[in-house]
């Protein structure tokens, strides 16, 4: 366990990916509890909803569009959000794609964006926020990641890649930056019901998966949850630890049921 965040009650909370899904549902939540939120995305409509939504709820919000995959703009969306919180205590990184597609069949063009979207720009936006955070002895990192960068899943190669790269970032950031004060906790959903999944891409998860989908709901109140009991790694929801800790003491068990559980979608898909 590290350090809780025993509330968000005039703290400055930075979110990316504000503008739908789990971000933008971390990003009400906080300003529900009375943070100054920095809502970052690059559907600047969109994130004025979301703003719209925390100034009810009696929350402060700032909109900055970035595309988070350029990292002049990631450098610049995360000055703009010190200079507008006046610090940032709080960030959760949670920009990101996916597409349910096989290796030999995603646009290579796509794939680059991918990776440059959810691991460089999570880099871009992790390497200030974790320098100023060190400097003043406080702060919180939220890296969104996904079960999938725990346990591969086929049919989703380019994606499960970044987000093993994601898991590997925080926690070993993790270890360097406790010491300095700075607590990071890595959250893992699994299939979650959000736009991140395209309608025509649904039929391309397995049955298991479709089953067990949850609401983003779910993912935020684990998330806040978590960080009010200052843990480093949550997997929502919790009964996928299971397959986790099995493929930690037998890979082979879960590559093989991992294997006759998507035969069917990679048959599929082959056709």
């Amino acid at each position: 366990m590290g350090k809780r965040l025993d509330s968000f009650e005039g703290r400055g909370v930075l979110v990316t990916g504000a503008s739908s899904g789990i971000g933008r549902g971390l990003a009400i939540e906080a300003g529900r509890r009375g943070a100054r939120v920095a809502l970052v995305a690059r559907r600047k409509d969109k994130l004025e909803e979301v703003a719209g939504e925390i100034v009810k709820a009696g929350g402060k919000a700032f909109v900055i569009e970035a595309d988070l995959g350029d990292r002049a703009q990631a450098t610049r969306a995360m000055a703009r959000a010190e200079e507008v919180l006046g610090a940032v205590d709080v960030a959760i990184l949670n920009a990101g794609f996916g597409r349910h597609q096989t290796l030999v069949e995603h646009d290579l063009d796509d794939a680059e964006r991918m990776i440059q979207v959810n691991v460089l720009g999570t880099v871009y936006c992790a390497s200030p926020l974790a320098r100023t955070m060190a400097s003043r002895g406080e702060g919180w990192l939220v890296f969104m990641a996904s079960v999938a960068g725990l346990v591969p899943v086929p049919g989703e190669a380019i994606y499960a890649a970044t987000k093993f790269a994601v898991v590997g970032l925080a926690e070993s950031i993790s270890i360097e930056l406790e010491p300095k004060g700075v607590h990071v906790l890595t959250v893992c959903p699994g299939a979650v019901n959000t736009a991140f999944v395209p309608p025509e891409e649904l039929d391309r998860m397995p049955e298991a998966g479709r089953k067990m989908m949850i609401e983003p709901e779910e993912v935020v109140r684990a998330t806040i949850k978590a960080l009010e009991k200052g843990k480093n790694r949550i997997i929502v929801p919790k009964k996928l630890e299971v397959a986790v800790a099995v493929r930690g003491v037998a890979p082979s068990v879960v590559r093989s049921g991992t294997a006759r559980a998507t035969r069917s979608v990679l048959d599929r898909i082959k056709r």
